[in-house]
């Protein structure tokens, strides 16, 4: 198969690679030292960490980048995953998830070891093409679900639908339960563990996008493909890559990425748009976030963060869905009769657009949401997070 190149993408946290080693450390290094430090006087839960196998090998160069493991201070494994990002059946990434004490760090070893695939019992992320339900592509972790659709639903025979919002699936237990519930085809009514009880239609849901020309949105139809990436047992990374559309006199393109890491209530979207020559520059973006009857919106602009408080049908409980964007990304509000909308300027062609979208059941177990207070600072704290990353640098060391 050729060799695919993905979207260009940030990561959860920065990695600066140490190489003060002097003559000949590379060759004598048997580990890397990662040290993560947390600049935010609150501590963060299941912090995910990112590194370079590239940076990994730059300092521990007989490292075999298919046997990395990771370590803690007493020498015990800390739960990690092997990431491909560009399709060569190559490690790209090591992924593991640190708690971070406020104003603190923590440090960990990785060296060489055998990895053996995560038991299922393991798996906190997962997402899949769902071709037996109309094309969807679904997704979860041990907090949140969501859906988008594909080609299919378009043209189903009893209800067709062209719509590139997101949908959203509540869960009250943290195991993996889209195949179940695709399995079951029984998943609109709770029966203890959740169910999807959000409407989406032609709306954007809970974080789709268009783009806001002559005071009114232009969308995109149905992805067309997807592509996993990464499937969890900590991380989920898969693209969708949506047909060219229309957007007042410029047609665009659109390929979208999306992370979601254990223990999260919040998914990282990256967006690469493309524009045609006609196109005025920058586009302006709009995310939303569907009107339902009941429901409550709020925007700070200082925080970057539009979030929503709405009850769902009868005895469903309170939904809270946010969007929140990069920091430095200045956004206002605009509504259509289906959306509150957060609009901001994006050069198009020249990087990808990056912006979060969290959701929080006053149902669910996590704790992010039990009211619309809650489900506040849930979304607050996260745009503090996003503007304090924290820092992460490596150094050869000895293995343990």
């Amino acid at each position: 198969m050729p060799r695919v190149h993905p979207l260009p993408s940030t990561r959860a946290a920065a990695v600066t690679a140490l190489l003060a080693l002097g003559a000949g450390g590379v060759a004598r290094a048997q580990g890397v030292a990662v040290k993560v430090e947390n600049p935010l006087d609150a501590p963060r839960a299941a912090e995910t960490v990112a590194v370079s196998v590239k940076a990994i090998r730059a300092l521990a160069a007989g490292l075999e980048p298919g046997k990395l493991v990771v370590v803690d201070d007493a020498k015990r494994p800390v739960p990690s995953q092997l990431v491909d990002l560009d399709g060569d059946d190559g490690p790209d990434e090591l992924v593991f998830q640190l708690d971070l004490p406020a104003h603190g760090a923590r440090s960990v070893l990785v060296q060489a070891g055998e990895r053996a695939p995560a038991p299922r019992d393991a798996f906190r992320a997962y997402g899949r093409f769902v071709r037996e339900r109309h094309d969807d592509f679904a997704w979860e972790n041990d907090r949140i679900a969501h859906r988008v659709y594909g080609p299919g639903l378009e043209t189903a025979a009893r209800e067709p639908l062209i719509s590139s919002g997101f949908d959203v699936w509540v869960k009250r237990v943290p195991r993996l339960v889209v195949n179940e519930w695709y399995m079951t085809d029984d998943y609109h009514r709770d029966k203890g563990d959740g169910a999807d009880m959000y409407a989406v239609g032609k709306s954007r849901g809970c974080g789709g996008l268009g783009i806001w020309t002559g005071d009114k949105l232009a969308v995109s139809r149905n992805f067309m493909s997807s592509r996993v990436l990464a499937n969890g047992p900590i991380r989920l990374e898969f693209e969708l890559t949506y047909p060219p559309w229309k957007a007042g006199d410029s047609m665009l393109s659109e390929t979208k990425r999306i992370t979601l890491d254990a223990g999260s209530n919040f998914d990282r979207v990256e967006t690469f748009i493309h524009a045609d020559a006609r196109t005025p520059r920058p586009l302006t973006v709009a995310v939303g976030i569907a009107k339902h009857e009941g429901g409550a919106v709020a925007l700070d602009k200082k925080g970057g963060w539009m979030r929503s408080w709405e009850p769902l049908k009868p005895e469903g409980g309170n939904l809270g869905c946010a969007i929140v964007l990069q920091p430095g990304t200045s956004g206002a509000h605009r509504e259509t009769d289906s959306d509150h909308l957060l609009v901001f300027d994006h050069p198009p062609d020249k990087s990808p657009l990056r912006y979060d979208i969290g959701v929080g059941w006053d149902r669910s177990p996590d704790g992010a949401a039990h009211d619309l207070a809650g489900w506040e600072k849930t979304v607050e704290r996260h745009a503090r997070e996003l503007a304090a990353p924290v820092r992460v640098s490596l150094a050869a060391a000895r293995a343990r």
